[in-house]
């Protein structure tokens, strides 16, 4: 049983990472055309990256767009 709790983690934290990563470079590149639009880096995007993976990531995205309507 700790096995899986360790595989569990340790998915969390690699798609936590990666999806801090894509935010990176999605808001640089963004930013790099002129479009305002940019999620924050923080605890909270990244549990949400990390329990959703990049559909979380996109969530992110999309609410911030809607915010910005």
């Amino acid at each position: 049983m700790p096995e899986k709790n360790s595989h569990i983690a340790v998915n969390f934290l690699v798609r936590g990472i990666l999806g801090a990563a894509l935010i990176f470079f999605v808001n640089q590149f963004l930013n790099s055309k002129g479009v305002s639009l940019s999620v924050g880096l923080n605890p909270i995007t990244f549990i949400t990256s990390g329990a959703l993976g990049m559909p979380g990531v996109a969530l992110l995205y999309g609410i911030t767009f809607y915010r910005g309507l």
